[in-house]
This record gives C-alpha cells, structure tokens and sequence, in this order.
C-alpha cells in the first residue's frame, strides 16, 4: 500500500481504531528488532517504514486530540 493509501485509510479511523494501529505497529516493530538482533532478519529496511509509520499514527492522534 502505498503511503498516502495508507494515510488516508488511517484519517478515516477514530481514536480507537488509531491505538489498535499503532498497537500493532509496536509489535510488529518489536518483532523486527528481535530477528535483527537473532541475525534473522532477512530485510532489514523494513525496521525504518515501521518506525515511520508509527510516527505517522501518533501524529494523528494528536491531530485528532485537539
């Protein structure tokens, strides 16, 4: 999905819907950490775009919060 997709797919969820995403944007930034450090992880790019977007989610949310 590309970003703005992705951005326009977060702008219609509520604030609910935003911690669940970011939720699972945490645990899926765990789990890559956890391969890195294993030496298991086969794309290591992938770490940034999880943290990017993790950015991108809390901005939202803050967004939404005032």
């Amino acid at each position: 999905m590309k970003t703005t997709e992705y951005l326009k797919s977060l702008r219609s969820k509520d604030g609910t819907g935003l911690k669940s995403e970011l939720e699972a944007l945490r645990r899926e930034q765990f789990n890559l950490r956890i391969q890195g450090a294993m030496g298991q992880a086969a794309q290591t790019h992938l770490a940034a775009g999880v943290r990017k977007k993790i950015a991108q989610v809390k901005t939202l949310i803050n967004q939404q919060a005032k």
